[in-house]
């Protein structure tokens, strides 16, 4: 499988856009951003065409306007995204980033009920192996 390309924190706005919609217009994809983000039409227009040439998304035609789609889908990328978090920042040790992610946020009780479930279905995965 091809590596998925590594998204910047602004093209990885207008992916979460795009993977939410499914597919949309330049002008849909800059109205769909939130109101906080300092960015102008013009621009997600220049991101999307380098996001193209990145790989990120790909276009169809619909009359004269571009109509973006994300090139993979969410999970693959939130996925590589992870990967490559885990050995540059914490050379593969997913004990310290789940350490690190828990010293920045206390977990509710359904997070915690989350983790509990993943932790058990490792377990059983490992023993089945």
């Amino acid at each position: 499988m091809t590596p998925t390309p590594e998204p910047t924190e602004r093209e990885l706005q207008i992916l979460k856009v795009l993977w939410d919609r499914g597919e949309a217009s330049v002008r849909e994809v800059y109205e769909a951003l939130p109101a906080d983000v300092p960015i102008v039409q013009n621009t997600v227009q220049a991101f999307l065409r380098t996001m193209e040439d990145k790989r990120l998304v790909t276009h169809r035609t619909r009359g004269r306007t571009f109509v973006y789609r994300p090139a993979h889908a969410r999970d693959r990328t939130e996925k590589s995204l992870l990967s490559s978090l885990l050995d540059s920042v914490f050379d593969g040790a997913l004990d310290e980033l789940v350490a690190s992610a828990l010293s920045l946020k206390q977990p509710t009780a359904q997070e915690l009920q989350r983790l509990r479930e993943l932790l058990a279905e490792a377990e059983r995965r490992k023993g089945r192996s």
